[in-house]
């Protein structure tokens, strides 16, 4: 009797202990708790492919966390796409610098294109939804500032020189651009496109909030600038191209006109009319 009982003891004080030293269950997979916290995580480790894919999943479902995606996603799926997009532009020229074998270059251009493309797309998408539901005065950006740097990585003027890497030298170079897309991407929505630093201060006191004039004029500018991927000289599809720059101009419709709205706008209505190459 006596040793059942010290059986029984001890069992519960195990019992107690488990339960005191797993803390709160972890939300659910495929939940939008999940989502947001691995939204996070990722974001952090600056894996940015897997932060969109996250991310994602939260601004096309409604939840708890959908309004604050939404801002969060439009950045790092425009990184994204810059990322891809100037790869692809690196690679093509390496590809002219060495005509011995340009053909390893040419596969990545081509698959960087696609890349590109399909953050792009998301990207717009995000906008827009963005543009119709989102209406405050002032922009929540409900994250950190992205790790990386807006600096060009030194293996990238490699590339453009013809010269051929180890798949592990690719990977760190990819990598290196995306979180620069990210970064770029980010400093121009807060309005410093030209200043990551003075960018990353607006962070240091937390989640800032950016005035939706200077949000929206960063999303127009990066939709307009992304249009040209799909130019005649490179994936050659004027819909797509036409699709991005109609929603950079209703992006600005919604804001006051300055100096640099009314000039953004002119290009972008020049470039519908006659599609950029």
């Amino acid at each position: 009797m006596r040793t059942r009982i010290l059986v029984c003891g001890v069992m519960a004080a195990a019992w107690a202990c488990t339960s005191c030293s797993t803390g709160p269950t972890p939300p659910a997979p495929g939940t939008p708790a999940f989502f947001w916290g691995a939204a996070r995580q990722t974001y952090h480790s600056g894996d940015f492919r897997k932060t969109n894919d996250n991310l994602m999943q939260l601004v096309r479902a409604e939840s708890e966390f959908t309004a604050r995606s939404r801002p969060w996603a439009a950045v790092v799926s425009a990184g994204l796409a810059h990322g891809y997009y100037d790869l692809a532009e690196a690679y093509e020229t390496g590809a002219k610098a060495n005509r011995q074998n340009p053909t390893p270059f040419r596969k990545q251009v081509t698959a960087y294109r696609s890349f590109s493309s399909a953050a792009a797309l998301e990207f717009a998408e995000t906008v827009h939804v963005f543009l119709d539901k989102d209406k405050d005065a002032d922009v929540l950006l409900a994250c950190e500032f992205p790790n990386g740097s807006a600096v060009e990585p030194p293996n990238l003027a490699k590339v453009e020189k013809g010269m051929l890497m180890q798949e592990s030298e690719r990977e760190q170079l990819e990598a290196a651009m995306l979180q620069r897309g990210v970064v770029r991407s980010m400093s121009l929505v807060v309005g410093t496109p030209d200043d990551s630093a003075k960018a990353l201060e607006l962070f240091k006191a937390g989640e800032p909030k950016v005035p939706r004039a200077t949000f929206v004029y960063g999303l127009a500018k990066s939709l307009f600038d992304l249009s040209s991927l799909y130019g005649s000289n490179r994936l050659d599809q004027p819909q797509r191209l036409k699709l991005l720059c109609d929603e950079a101009l209703a992006a600005l419709a919604g804001t006051p006109e300055t100096k640099d709205t009314k000039a953004l706008t002119a290009k972008i209505q020049a470039a519908v009319k006659k599609p950029k190459t």
